[in-house]
């Protein structure tokens, strides 16, 4: 049987089960059956909107996740695109969309063109420095795809893409740029480092197969503690963050689940366990939502 007569699982469940046949494909390369990236890439903006004391714009809150939803959407098309022929390769990814030939790559990039339509409705509800920072994006973004390739830490490189919203939601309020926005990137960048790790773990045999770099592998059965040390460097960015906006002790004790949270990630954290991996990379949807929450105490605490 042909991989484009296979379907997986996931589209016959759920929210994609439910749409049409002819949707379905569409709807898994934009990964509508695992909001989880989109949990991810929404929280970084949220706390910047939440740290600079949200300004009256509580709008931004669902603006910025309508933005986070359609780049991180047309993010997955592009890297599927990109990564097809890999993707056949690799047991967990042979069956996606453009891998096993259900999409073609020109409707592949109408979806993309579309997403970014949105994107850019998003855009435009947001004042000029921000949008500014938003457009510079675009190349760390471009470029994601091919890190896998190049570099042993391309979990880097999506802590630079996955984190780029505390860099939007702070100026979508202030009107500038300023330091604790870039202290609240630099603490997401080491947190996406450390989730990413443990994402990348589920796939250690197979990447090691075809060749693909990550964290992960370099790391080896020092996985954990790696992802231990990324987690306590966010934080104590974190902790900077809220220092430059209200020097004050208290004003960090905001932080104390989020710190409680991910140490319980890093303490169970098992390079032979790719299950459990996955799973603690589930939980940081729980662990954004901690640190937007202590970054809201403190943002309307110091106004």
């Amino acid at each position: 049987m042909h991989s484009a007569d296979i379907v997986p699982d996931s589209e016959r469940r759920g929210f994609v089960g439910a749409l049409p046949p002819p949707l379905r494909p569409y709807a898994s390369l934009m990964r509508l059956d695992r909001p989880i990236g989109t949990w991810l890439l929404y929280w970084p903006c949220a706390w910047g909107v939440a740290l600079a004391g949200v300004g009256g714009r509580w709008d931004l809150f669902a603006w910025l996740a309508l933005g986070a939803f359609a780049t991180r959407s047309a993010g997955c098309v592009y890297n599927d695109v990109v990564d097809r022929d890999l993707d056949r390769r690799v047991e967990r990814t042979r069956l996606r969309p453009l891998a096993s030939g259900r999409v073609t790559a020109a409707s592949a990039t109408v979806l993309i063109a579309m997403l970014l339509a949105l994107a850019l409705v998003v855009l435009l509800q947001l004042n000029r420095t921000a949008q500014i920072v938003s457009l510079v994006s675009v190349a760390p973004v471009a470029a994601y795809p091919f890190m896998k390739r190049i570099t042993w830490w391309p979990q880097a490189w999506l802590g630079i893409v996955f984190s780029w919203g505390a860099l939007v939601g702070w100026p979508a309020v202030t009107g500038d740029l300023a330091w604790p926005a870039i202290l609240l990137w630099l603490g997401s960048v080491a947190w996406v480092i450390g989730y990413d790790t443990l994402y990348a773990i589920q796939d250690m045999e197979d990447d090691a197969l075809v060749g693909v770099k990550s964290s992960a592998r370099r790391l080896g059965d020092k996985a954990a503690l790696g992802v231990g040390i990324f987690y306590t460097l966010a934080l104590l960015l974190w902790v900077s963050a809220i220092w430059s906006v209200r020097p004050d002790w208290l004003a960090l004790l905001a932080l104390v689940p989020a710190a409680l949270h991910l140490a319980n990630q890093a303490l169970r954290a098992n390079p032979a366990d790719g299950e459990l991996a996955l799973a603690l990379f589930r939980s940081n949807r729980t662990c954004g939502l901690l640190v937007f929450l202590a970054m809201l105490v403190v943002g309307f605490s110091s106004r």
